[in-house]
């Protein structure tokens, strides 16, 4: 027998059972990875003892120091473990805690007991008593124990992912993105629970480390603080690109206007990128709040055909105006559908002799109505009567007539041949923009417009004083 003092100078008192035996098993996992064997074993045997046993190369008592661990070192994204402190820590808790251990492995057989410090009866410490193998082809390392809860155990696995029934939603090269099921967000770091937040979305697995968060893994594996993991947190969501991943981000995106949502949507680089995801799988349209409160004909439209409206702060909607989602393609607002739209629009021609009797006598007024515009360089060269009309791009509903500049026709709904008001003031209308080329809410539309309603009432004018010659008229109008 040999006695080997474990020197332990700070106790972790808060320590409980679960705590110590969280460090049982990340050694034994550790050991899984570096030796290439198969996972630990965690069991009760039928004297009611727990084993928690790994199979690789077996404990030996030089293990019991505090040096720093150099291959679990060089692995850093490897292995749980860092130094040789969690198992000395663990062994303090199961003493403080009456908790009996045995450690066998082919080496050696070892237990924990209380004894004077060397030459000094009046000093008490903690000492692991080495005796020899009593399984000495043993293979791994077999920690038993007595004395121990079930519920211990329970808890004590509760911090390692590989046990918390937690489903891995995504891989990256940075760590794994965690589905959220248990109303908890954790933080793992190769696999072992670092941290609990109140409101992400998500869990992450951190496996690649930068220095700030290798340097934040304390002695005590706990209440890691999140400016460590941020970063890593963020490149592990801009890495995902799974459906489940953009679905769940981008319902959480539409809480922001009720300001309940997780913490997560704080980046707005991670808002596009789910953006980018969902745009790129399935038909979307990404609105604003303002957007909305108008629902014209565009957005009925859109809903008719099954396109999904994503509602989308108005940060990220001017993000997604310079953007492409990962199909290179440019994001669907009702300004790009309005173009997709009326790209795709057929209008319903009526041929003129299916007009009533009282609708081709309203029609046939417009070539009186056009003859009041100059004839020279006339850019109209059909006006035709439509059942069906695209919105315009100021209300949303049907337009009463249309300029289409690449067949250089004029449009007119049907319902505009009620009577000569509805279809002469259309007609002025786009005749207007035929001969000026301007647009609608443009400076340069109204002026036009104005100039030719004082041409128009000259024309009234004009036309209610008989003795006034038709000539005199005419060079008013410049026509």
């Amino acid at each position: 027998m040999k006695k080997f003092d474990l020197n332990i100078e700070k106790v972790l008192e808060h320590w409980t059972i679960p705590h110590a035996l969280r460090e049982i098993i990340a050694n034994a996992l550790d050991e899984s990875i570096l030796t290439n064997t198969k996972e630990p074993l965690i069991y009760k045997d039928e004297d009611n003892k727990w084993h928690i046993k790994d199979f690789g190369r077996g404990l030996k008592y030089e293990h019991l120091t505090q040096n720093e661990n150099m291959e679990k070192t060089d692995n850093p994204d490897k292995v749980i473990g860092k130094f040789g402190v969690g198992l000395k820590d663990a062994m303090a808790t199961f003493d403080r805690r009456n908790v009996e251990i045995l450690i066998q492995s082919k080496h050696s057989d070892i237990t924990i007991k209380k004894l004077s410090k060397g030459d000094f009866d009046d000093v008490v410490t903690l000492h692991a008593i080495v005796n020899e193998p009593t399984h000495p082809n043993m293979i791994g390392t077999d920690f038993m124990f007595t004395g121990l809860k079930d519920g211990d155990i329970e808890k004590a696995k509760d911090f390692f992912l590989l046990y918390s029934g937690e489903k891995t939603v995504e891989k990256t090269k940075y760590g794994e993105l965690i589905e959220n099921k248990k109303n908890r967000s954790r933080i793992y770091v190769n696999g072992i629970c670092v941290a609990e937040e109140d409101n992400l979305l998500f869990s992450y697995n951190i496996t690649s480390t930068t220095k700030k968060l290798r340097q934040s893994l304390n002695r005590e594996r706990t209440n890691v603080g999140r400016s460590a993991y941020t970063d890593r947190v963020k490149s592990i969501l801009l890495e995902c690109n799974s459906p489940t991943f953009a679905e769940k981000l981008v319902d959480d995106l539409q809480r922001i206007q009720t300001g309940n949502y997780h913490d997560e949507l704080q980046w707005i680089d991670v808002q596009l990128h789910a953006c980018k995801i969902l745009s790129s799988q399935e038909k979307v349209m990404f609105l604003t709040a303002y957007d909305l409160i108008d629902d014209g004909k565009y957005l009925s439209y859109a809903k008719e055909e099954g396109i999904r409206i994503i509602t989308v702060p108005d940060s990220l909607a001017n993000k997604l105006e310079t953007s492409k989602d990962l199909n290179g393609n440019e994001f669907r607002n009702l300004e790009t559908y309005a173009l997709e739209w009326n790209e795709q629009f057929e209008f319903d021609i009526v041929n003129v002799n299916k007009l009533t009797t009282k609708e081709r006598e309203i029609f046939n007024y417009k070539d009186i109505i056009t003859s009041w515009f100059p004839k020279k360089n006339n850019p109209v060269k059909d006006i035709v009567i439509s059942e069906t009309m695209r919105p315009d791009n100021y209300t949303g509903s049907d337009a009463l007539g249309l300029w289409e500049p690449s067949t250089k026709r004029i449009i007119i709904k049907r319902s505009q041949l009620k009577n000569i008001r509805s279809f002469a003031g259309t007609l002025v209308h786009e005749l207007v923009h035929a001969h000026t080329n301007t647009d609608d809410n443009t400076i340069e539309f109204e002026s036009e417009l104005t100039e030719m309603l004082g041409k128009l009432s000259n024309l009234i004018l004009d036309n209610s004083v008989p003795t006034k010659p038709k000539s005199r008229l005419r060079r008013l109008l410049n026509i």
